[in-house]
């Protein structure tokens, strides 16, 4: 899964006893070369999805990390693409890798907590969030929704892919399921927290959450990523439009 140049064991372990912030700012040089950014193949398919919608003027990118998704809003936006992160080292990175001025939108990095964003109100067309969305408990996905609704002008769009959840029963489900119960245990043991968990970002769910938010959703299959034995998309954009 990892790359001779990617994160050792014991710095894995190190950061997965640290807080969210401090974990991250550990992970950060090598975080580009783990399973944990997401994939170019992903980036293109929502790049692609997301251009017959615009024209975009202005995008927020909740949760940056280093930029991957962000460099998806520069392609698509006509002005300016913020990055939003918590951890001052993943932005570090992000800064390096995607200079402003490098072509397409003009980037912008800003340290921040995504449930209190600090941006102007209506000041976007379009946000998106690659992968993040783990890191926020049940509870706080209102909030969270609210913030990114009240920086969105009057039909601009929240956009997150959401691939299939795994077959009951096979590995991958088995691997989500322990990786949650791993964490649901090494938080109630260790201070700080650190909270990434797989299994409770449930689309239903979310979908009721992103309604009592103020938000129109609809879901997209991402052809590209191709379809499961069944039939069914492997990943599907959710497209969440301001009321």
């Amino acid at each position: 899964m990892f790359s001779p140049q990617g994160p050792t064991a014991r710095e894995l372990a190190v950061q997965a006893l640290s807080s969210v912030e401090r974990g991250y700012d550990l992970l950060a040089p090598k975080f580009d070369r783990t399973p944990f950014r997401t994939p170019e193949r992903v980036l293109d398919a929502v790049a692609g999805a997301l251009a017959p919608l615009g024209p975009f003027g202005d995008g927020l990118d909740v949760c940056c990390g280093t930029g991957a998704g962000t460099a998806v809003l520069r392609r698509l936006c006509e002005r300016r693409a913020v990055g939003v992160d918590l951890s001052a080292g993943m932005l570090a990175v992000a800064r390096r890798t995607a200079p402003p001025g490098g072509g397409g939108a003009a980037a912008h990095w800003v340290r921040a907590d995504a449930l209190r964003l600090p941006l102007a109100p209506s000041s976007c067309d379009l946000a998106t969030s690659f992968g993040a969305f783990g890191h926020f408990l049940p509870a706080q996905r209102r909030t969270l929704f609210e913030q990114v609704h009240a920086v969105l002008r009057p039909g601009g769009l929240l956009a997150f892919p959401v691939g299939a959840p795994p077959r009951v029963g096979s590995r991958a489900y088995w691997t989500l399921w322990g990786f949650d119960a791993v964490m649901r245990v090494r938080n109630a043991l260790w201070r700080p927290r650190f909270v990434m968990y797989y299994r409770t970002f449930r689309l239903p769910q979310v979908r009721r959450e992103l309604a009592d938010a103020g938000f129109a959703t609809e879901t997209v299959p991402l052809e590209d990523l191709g379809r499961r034995p069944d039939g069914s998309p492997r990943c599907r954009l959710v497209v969440a439009r301001r009321r």
